[in-house]
């Protein structure tokens, strides 16, 4: 639980596209709620409009994408355009696999927060998802 929101931070874990690949999705849903996260868990073959109005139901803090498939420069950008379109500006767009570094940084710089490599700590990923919150979240508190 986030000290400063005082209700467990709220996180959206989704599989984009037609990767079939989920088991560190689930390592990562696990580990987020061992870290006391709320997590809800969409499940293989999204579409960034499915996740995004899962994301707006749900009422999340963040969104955290596991991608492997090498879409990542068509998924993130497209999330983070239907992310401005429905006002959710203050809901942190993360994820993690396979991406090259430069790709993460034109991605950083289109407004994703920090993307993870296969094998990043866990403990890592919920610190990182815990500090935004508590310093972009401020209208919770």
């Amino acid at each position: 639980m986030n000290e400063k929101l005082q209700r467990p931070i709220r996180v959206l874990v989704a599989k984009v596209g037609l990767d079939g690949h989920d088991r560190g999705a689930k390592v990562i849903a696990t580990a987020l709620r061992d870290a006391g996260m709320e997590v809800i868990y969409t499940g293989l073959r999204q579409t960034p409009e499915m996740v995004v109005n899962a994301a707006l139901q749900e009422d999340v803090d963040a969104i955290g994408i596991s991608i492997l498939s090498g879409a990542h420069n068509t998924v993130f950008p497209k999330l983070i355009t239907l992310m401005k379109e429905k006002g959710m500006e203050n809901v942190l767009l993360t994820g993690g696999g396979i991406i090259p570094e430069e790709d993460i940084k034109q991605l950083n710089a289109q407004g994703v927060g920090k993307l993870f490599a296969p094998g990043a700590a866990t403990t890592d990923i919920a610190d990182y998802i815990n500090d935004w919150v508590g310093d972009n979240r401020k209208e919770l508190f």
